[in-house]
C-alpha cells in the first residue's frame, strides 16, 4: 500500500501551545494547525491545512476519524446504518456508492476523506478540486493500512493516546494471536463471498482474506485460480477444504446464505464434503470481517484463529 507520508510533530506543538494558553489567557489568537501534505491512495498529492470541519464519504473512515478524537460536520448514510455511529447534528451527505456532492458542498467542509475503490467517490476528484475543497482518497484492506490512516489522523488531531489505545495496542494483539498459531499444521479453506444472487470465491484482496493468509491457512484460490471466475462445485469436492468460510454482502445474512442453501446445500455432493459434515462450513460475522473492523482488528484476527485452530482457543484472546 501507499504509505500516508509526511506525518508533522508539529501539529502536536501547535496542540500543546494552545493547552498552556488555556492556564495563562493572552489576547494573542490561538496558533492555527500546521498543514499536513502526503500522497493519497490515489496517487494525488493531498494538502490539508485545516480540519475543523470534515466530511468523510464511508462510515469505516468517519469512524476512524472519530477514534483519532476528530469531529465530524457530514457523513454517508452507512456510518448510522452500519456502524450505529452517534454524529450528533453531522449531515448524511447521500449514500456510500452514491455522495451527494452538493450535499457534501453545503456541509462547507475544509477536509472531506473518501475511498479510493468506490467508483461514485473516485469520480468526485476534480468536482471537489474545481471547488477548492481539500480532500484525499485512502483504502484500508489490511491492518496495516488502517494503521497507517489512523496515525496520520491522530498526528492531525494531537492524540498520540489515541493512535496507541486504537492501534498500537491492536496491533500487538494481533502479533499475540499470530505467535500463539505460528508453526500450526497448515489448513486448507475455501473462502466465499455470498450475496442473494450468486457467490465467489475470494484470495487476499479482502480483509477475509489478509487475515486468513496471515493466520497461515492455505487458501485453496492460490491452487486452484480457476475458481475466482468459476465457482466449480467439481473442483471444491475434488480439493475438499478443511474449512468453507462465507463472508456476506447485501441488506442481509439470511438472503445471502438462502442463496448458498439452494444452489449448493441441496446437492449431496455438497453434503458430504468434510468441512460441511464437520461443522467447519461457518459464516463469519460481518461487523468482524466485512466491514472494516478499524480498532477491533484484533478480534477479526483472533475470532478466525479459533475457528482454523480450535485446540488452540483457549490461549487465544
Amino acid at each position: 500500500m501507499k504509505h500516508y507520508k509526511s506525518v508533522f510533530c508539529a501539529v502536536l506543538a501547535a496542540v500543546l501551545l494552545t493547552a498552556c494558553g488555556a492556564s495563562a489567557p493572552s489576547e494573542e489568537p490561538a496558533p492555527s494547525p500546521v498543514a499536513v501534505t502526503f500522497t493519497d491512495a490515489l496517487g494525488y498529492e493531498a494538502v490539508i491545512e485545516r480540519w475543523d470541519r470534515v466530511v468523510s464519504l464511508y462510515g469505516s473512515f468517519a469512524e476512524t476519524w472519530l477514534l483519532a478524537g476528530g469531529q465530524l460536520v457530514g457523513t454517508t448514510s452507512d456510518a448510522i446504518e452500519e456502524r450505529q455511529l452517534d454524529l450528533g447534528e453531522a449531515a448524511v451527505v447521500g449514500t456510500v456508492k452514491e455522495p451527494n456532492l452538493e450535499a457534501v458542498i453545503a456541509a462547507e467542509p475544509d477536509f472531506v476523506i473518501l475511498a479510493s475503490d468506490i467508483a461514485g467517490q473516485a469520480e468526485l476528484h476534480q468536482a471537489l478540486a474545481d471547488a477548492a475543497i481539500p480532500h484525499a482518497y485512502f483504502r484500508t484492506d489490511t491492518f496495516d493500512e488502517y494503521l497507517s490512516m489512523l496515525e496520520l489522523f491522530c498526528s492531525m488531531t494531537g492524540r498520540q493516546d489515541l493512535y496507541q489505545q486504537n492501534g498500537l495496542a491492536v496491533q500487538a494483539q494481533i502479533q499475540e494471536v499470530l505467535d500463539t498459531v505460528a508453526g500450526q499444521p497448515q489448513p486448507t479453506a475455501l473462502l466465499l463471498r455470498a450475496y442473494s444472487t450468486g457467490a465467489k470465491a475470494k484470495g487476499d484482496d479482502n480483509l477475509a482474506g489478509v487475515i486468513l493468509r496471515d493466520l497461515g491457512a492455505d487458501n485453496l484460490v492460490t491452487r486452484h485460480e480457476s475458481l475466482l471466475e468459476d465457482l466449480s462445485l467439481e473442483e471444491i469436492i475434488a480439493a475438499d477444504p478443511d474449512f468453507i468460510l462465507v463472508t456476506t454482502m447485501g441488506s442481509s445474512d439470511e438472503a445471502a446464505m438462502a442463496y448458498m442453501e439452494e444452489t449448493f446445500g441441496s446437492n449431496p455432493a455438497w453434503a458430504g464434503l468434510s468441512a460441511v459434515k464437520s461443522g467447519r462450513y461457518v459464516l463469519l460475522p460481518r461487523e468482524l470481517f466485512h466491514y472494516k473492523p478499524n480498532a477491533r482488528w484484533g478480534e477479526s484476527y483472533a475470532y478466525l484463529a479459533k475457528i482454523l485452530y480450535p485446540d488452540l482457543a483457549a490461549q487465544l484472546s
